[in-house]
């Protein structure tokens, strides 16, 4: 059996909505108070998307602003790891397996 794979849900903009901040530029002069400049663009990215990598500055900071906990921004979730496909007996590697290319040979004509 095959461990589940461990994933997050960013919450940001849930969170942002309970408390009556619906622009994502509400969060930019928030952040300035506490010394972290962003864009207009990272602020959207970082409330739209999933970030894949985060500032513990910027996290400490929108938890503080939102008056939040780290779970109610970061909720992990667990995956469930894709089945593996079971091979007929006798089968060969699906795949490449066969299909290997030759090392090729260079010989001089008229040899």
């Amino acid at each position: 059996m095959t461990p589940a794979k461990l994933d997050y849900r960013w919450n940001l903009r849930q969170v942002m909505a309970t408390r009556d901040m619906f622009a994502t530029t509400d969060l930019i002069p928030a952040l300035a108070a506490r010394g972290i400049r962003l864009s207009p663009s990272q602020v959207y990215r970082l409330v739209v998307e999933r970030p894949e990598r985060l500032s513990l500055r910027v996290l400490m900071a929108l938890l503080d602003i939102l008056e939040c906990q780290m779970e109610d921004l970061i909720e992990p979730v667990a995956t469930a790891a894709p089945a593996q496909k079971s091979k007929a007996a006798g089968a060969r590697d699906a795949g490449v397996g066969a299909f290997r290319p030759t090392r090729a040979r260079i010989t001089e004509a008229g040899r």
